[in-house]
C-alpha cells in the first residue's frame, strides 16, 4: 500500500498537481488537508476517472476540510467534532483489513505563542488535548495517523531550532503535547523510524521566501504515524520534494508511506 498524505491548499485550485502526482507516484490512497470548498464542490469527479472511486470527503466554504480519497474500498467512520467546532478538521475510514485511518488538519494556532493572548493559540493546544485523549482511549486499535499537524517536533525537523523556539509550530509547550500524544498509544513516527535524526527533514516552505529551495528554511510539519503493529510492515516513507516546486504549488510537500498491507 502506497500512502501520500499532502496539505493541497486548495483542491479545486489545484485539481492539476493532484491529478499530476498521481501519474508520477501511483498512489493508493491520497489524504488532503485544506481542501477549502465545500464537500458538494470537492473534484471528485476527474479523480474518479483516475482509479479514486471510493471517497470520503468533508469539506467547508473557504477554510479546512479534509479528503481520503482510495482505489479500494473502506467504511467510513462517523465523523467528529474537535473543541466543540463543526470545522472540518478530521476524517476517518476504516480499511477492508481492519486498520483504520484517520486524517488530521490541526490548528496552526495563528502567530503569537500565548494562550492568554491568542485565542487561536489557545484552540490548538486544546485540541491537541482531546487528541491525547481520543488516542489512549483507542490504543489497541491498529491504526494510521496522518496529516498536517502543524507541529515540528525535533530540532532537526526545522532550519533553525534556536530561532524557531519561540515561533508558532516549534515552541516547547506544543513539542509537549506532541510528545504526550505520541505516548499514548506508543505512536512510532514513520520518518524518523526510517531517517533518524539529526538528519534534517522538512515537509514545509514558506511562500515568503524569495527562492524557497536556496534558502531551504523549511519545517516539517506533515506526518505518517503507526501504531506499533503497523509499523512492522512499513517499508518507505519520502517527502516529495519535487511538488513544492511545480507551477502554483502548494507550500507543503506531499508526504509519501509505503506499507507491505494488502487492500
Amino acid at each position: 500500500m502506497r500512502l501520500v498524505t499532502w496539505n493541497i491548499n486548495s483542491a479545486r485550485l489545484r485539481l492539476p498537481l493532484i491529478q499530476r502526482l498521481i501519474g508520477e507516484l501511483n498512489p493508493d490512497i491520497i489524504c488532503l488537508q485544506e481542501i477549502k470548498g465545500e464537500t458538494a464542490v470537492f473534484p471528485g469527479a476527474p479523480l474518479r476517472e483516475l482509479g479514486f472511486e471510493h471517497q470520503h470527503v468533508r469539506g467547508m466554504k473557504g477554510y479546512n476540510g479534509v479528503a481520503i480519497l482510495s482505489r479500494h474500498a473502506f467504511k467510513p467512520l462517523p465523523l467528529a467534532n474537535w473543541c466543540n467546532k463543526d470545522d472540518a478538521r478530521h476524517i476517518a475510514v476504516e480499511l477492508k483489513n481492519g486498520v483504520e485511518l484517520h486524517n488530521f488538519y490541526v490548528p496552526a494556532g495563528g502567530d503569537i505563542p500565548d494562550p492568554a493572548v491568542n485565542d487561536k493559540f489557545a484552540h490548538k493546544l486544546a485540541f491537541m488535548d482531546e487528541m491525547a485523549k481520543w488516542s489512549k482511549k483507542g490504543k489497541t486499535q491498529s491504526r494510521i495517523l496522518v496529516g498536517d499537524l502543524n507541529i515540528a517536533p525535533l530540532p532537526d525537523d526545522v532550519w533553525s531550532h534556536k530561532q524557531l523556539l519561540d515561533v508558532v509550530s516549534h515552541t516547547p509547550i506544543e513539542v509537549e503535547k506532541m510528545e504526550r500524544l505520541m505516548e499514548t498509544a506508543d505512536w512510532v513516527d514513520s520518518a524518523r523510524a526510517l531517517t533518524p535524526a539529526p538528519a534534517k527533514l522538512y515537509s514545509w516552505w514558506s511562500y515568503r521566501a524569495a527562492d524557497w529551495a536556496k534558502s531551504d528554511k523549511g519545517r516539517r510539519l506533515d506526518h505518517v504515524w503507526l501504531t506499533p503493529d503497523v509499523a512492522k510492515k512499513l517499508k518507505g516513507n519520502e517527502t516529495f520534494k519535487a511538488a513544492r516546486g511545480w507551477q502554483q504549488a502548494s507550500d507543503h510537500a506531499p508526504v509519501v508511506a509505503d506499507l507491505d498491507i494488502k487492500l
